[in-house]
């Protein structure tokens, strides 16, 4: 190999700051992690575990199960990254391995004589979503009445039928746009807005009273 190489190949394989690679984009995180820099891996797992757990959490009901799978989750996305399409949107990609996994958990738990939908609670990390139950300058019996809200709106989440949980959690919690939705859930946009409108009448109608 011609000195050239060698200094092209060492320049490569220089590490870079994982802070300088959380400022990177999914796509270029992928990207760095298949050019050989290992922490971009870590960057993706350090952006989008919390997210992941928040969403399997609401949508099996079991916190620890719900840290187990998404466990796979990176698993699998660290196993079949170097076929995944760059064109498309990597959240979309993760987003519908985390999806998957959680269906699997409620088929086979429904083969079982237990409670399918367990009591959903707030013990997981505060983040950033559509759905905001706090504010930091509020007075404390805003903020206890916001709480209060929240814990109302993870139990009224947790009974509605799985189909139209999904949809629910992912629009009105992540804001996934449609489109993510469907590719998610592997239906067309006509079913995700069906199954959005049928989750919003049923939330509404669920958690009415307990708001009055």
């Amino acid at each position: 190999m011609g000195t050239a190489a060698v200094k092209s190949t060492a320049k490569r394989l220089q590490f870079i700051p994982l802070e300088n690679l959380k400022a990177l984009d999914d796509g270029a995180l992928v990207s760095e992690y298949l050019a050989g820099q290992p922490r971009a891996f870590e960057a993706l797992v350090d952006r989008y575990q919390a997210r992941l757990l928040n969403f399997i959490y609401r949508t099996v009901g079991d916190r620890e199960r719900a840290e187990d799978l998404v466990q796979e989750v990176f698993i699998r996305v660290h196993r079949h990254l170097a076929r995944f399409d760059r064109s498309k949107k990597f959240s979309t990609w993760i987003y519908t391995i985390a999806s998957n996994l959680a269906k699997n958990e409620l088929r086979n738990r429904s083969r079982n004589p237990v409670v399918l939908f367990q009591t959903m609670t707030s013990g997981w990390e505060d983040e950033e979503r559509p759905l905001e139950f706090e504010d930091t300058q509020s007075r404390p019996d805003d903020l206890f009445r916001k709480r209060h809200i929240r814990s109302l709106v993870e139990q009224t989440v947790a009974q509605l039928p799985q189909h139209h949980r999904e949809v629910f959690v992912l629009r009105e919690l992540e804001g996934r746009s449609y489109e993510e939705i469907a590719e998610i859930t592997h239906c067309n946009l006509g079913t995700v807005k069906s199954r959005l409108n049928r989750a919003r009448s049923s939330f509404a109608e669920i958690i009415e009273p307990a708001l009055q």
